[in-house]
């Protein structure tokens, strides 16, 4: 048999291999669970827009941000990666925008990091912007003194660094549980799946694009008084989005099924 008849390598992402096995991602369904801190807070709404690409909107609640703090567990269909928590476990960072397409509420993430490789390549298939960063938050213990546990007075931290540099800290204290969700939590995220172009002749992809999830779980949510800084060791845009207004913290967990994306619509302008 002669090479050129061989059957192509194959995988759902790079590297690529006869039997598939060897791809970094595995294709969708992924299941999620994860502890969560998140803070509501307000930043610039003009600065917010600039972050928007042409299809959103800031929506009837211009200003509305969010950062989030999350420890994750996932596996793909099989749950074969369950067996190795060093593949199944990372730590996330997000900072949400509020926004809209078409008077649909939803949310903009304009900066991610993970502790990674695999969902930070998994993000960029999404299109979330995610980058290497030492992301921590403290664990809820049922036992002990430094076992924090979901009640009054109790006071969680979440905290992001990026190059050996503080990024963004937060903390919640909590005050009782809340009556619903946060809501940048609920709504559909929005991102952009942008790969440039490579070749003389290839067309940059740009498209606007949300996910489809399925099986959302909510423990009970807890509430309380937070505070928040994003500190400026990055640049201008990232500076931007400080905070102006700091709202209520959360403190929950959260499952998700994400089964892939859907096209919202090409975005028009790819360098915005």
């Amino acid at each position: 048999m002669t090479a050129t008849s061989l059957p192509a390598p194959t995988g759902y992402s790079l590297p690529l291999s006869p039997s598939g096995t060897s791809a970094m991602i595995t294709p969708p369904p992924w299941h999620f669970s994860g502890d969560v801190i998140m803070v509501d807070y307000r930043v610039d709404p003009e600065a917010a827009a600039r972050f928007l690409p042409p299809g959103l909107d800031l929506g009837p609640d211009p200003g509305a941000a969010a950062a989030v703090f999350a420890e994750w567990q996932w596996c793909s269909e099989s749950g074969a990666e369950l067996a190795d928590p060093a593949t199944c476990q990372f730590s996330e960072f997000l900072l949400l925008i509020g926004c809209s397409h078409d008077g649909r509420p939803m949310a903009r993430c304009p900066y991610a990091w993970v502790d990674q490789p695999v969902p930070m390549v998994r993000g960029w298939i999404q299109g979330m912007p995610k980058q290497f960063g030492a992301i921590h938050q403290t664990r809820p213990k049922p036992v002990g003194i430094a076992g924090q546990r979901p009640a009054p007075g109790e006071r969680l931290h979440g905290s992001l660094s990026v190059s050996g540099r503080r990024v963004a800290e937060a903390g919640v204290e909590l005050t009782g549980l809340a009556d619903e969700p946060p809501f940048l939590h609920t709504v559909p995220l929005v991102h952009t799946r942008h790969f440039p172009a490579w070749t003389p002749d290839d067309e940059p992809v740009s498209d606007l694009v949300t996910s489809e999830v399925t099986g959302v779980e909510f423990t009970p949510v807890w509430r309380g008084e937070a505070d928040l800084r994003l500190f400026d060791v990055l640049d201008g845009d990232f500076a931007a989005l400080a905070p102006v207004e700091i709202g209520a913290g959360y403190v929950f967990s959260y499952a998700e099924t994400l089964r892939g994306g859907r096209l919202l619509a090409p975005a028009a302008d790819p360098g915005r």
